[in-house]
């Protein structure tokens, strides 16, 4: 699923077929799901023993780039971190700010961005119509923020050795994170088939 595809199949048609209506809307989502991301943000529990505290937000970003595509997935995130780093209380816990946005965590905020964009890519492919395979769109998307989010710490860290940063990093999140992948990698075909049944007479685009 991805924005322009959902705006052909939802917005009235002298809508969707207008060019400027189909941008407008699809900055519309962008934003939203920037905004959704940091409404998740603020799920926040802190750990006393690692800065990186266990939040929402990796839920509303696998499916930014699920909904979105690659570019808008990616956009929304940016525009996620833009708007936290300009100081708005978007990050965890109502943080914001230039030193939050390039701190310890800011190598999660960058994953968010990558992973955007490539559960996006896998989303526009195709792999977000099943279970089985929305689950390793999400895994993906999951693995590369762990891999930045872990260089980020060590950058912030560079006393931690590799296993410090698995225990402070990684692993106090593998259980939360696998129940979000779950959830969003059930939501997407669910959802397709809702967007397809409000607009039978339009036809699903063939597989590429």
């Amino acid at each position: 699923m991805h924005a322009a595809t959902i705006a052909a199949r939802v917005m009235p048609r002298q809508w969707a077929d207008d060019r400027a209506a189909r941008t407008a809307y699809v900055l519309a989502l962008t934003a939203g799901f920037a905004l959704l991301t940091a409404l998740f943000a603020q799920i926040s529990i802190p750990l006393w023993f690692t800065p990186v505290p266990i939040t929402g937000q990796t839920f509303a970003v696998l499916l930014s780039g699920a909904v979105l595509g690659a570019r808008a997935g990616a956009g929304s995130q940016a525009l996620y971190w833009a708007m936290g780093a300009a100081g708005a209380p978007f990050y965890a816990g109502g943080s914001g700010g230039w030193t939050a946005a390039t701190g310890a965590t800011a190598g999660y905020l960058l994953g968010f961005i990558a992973a955007g964009y490539a559960v996006g890519y896998l989303a526009e492919q195709r792999q977000d119509r099943r279970f089985s395979t929305s689950v390793g769109a999400f895994l993906t998307g999951t693995f590369i923020i762990y891999v930045l989010g872990a260089l980020g710490l060590m950058r912030a860290f560079p006393d931690w050795t590799f296993t410090e940063v698995m225990e402070r990093g990684v692993a106090p999140f593998l259980g939360g994170d696998a129940i979000k992948l779950l959830l969003a990698a059930g939501l997407l075909p669910t959802a397709w088939k809702l967007i397809g049944d409000r607009s039978p007479g339009r036809q699903e685009a063939s597989p590429r």
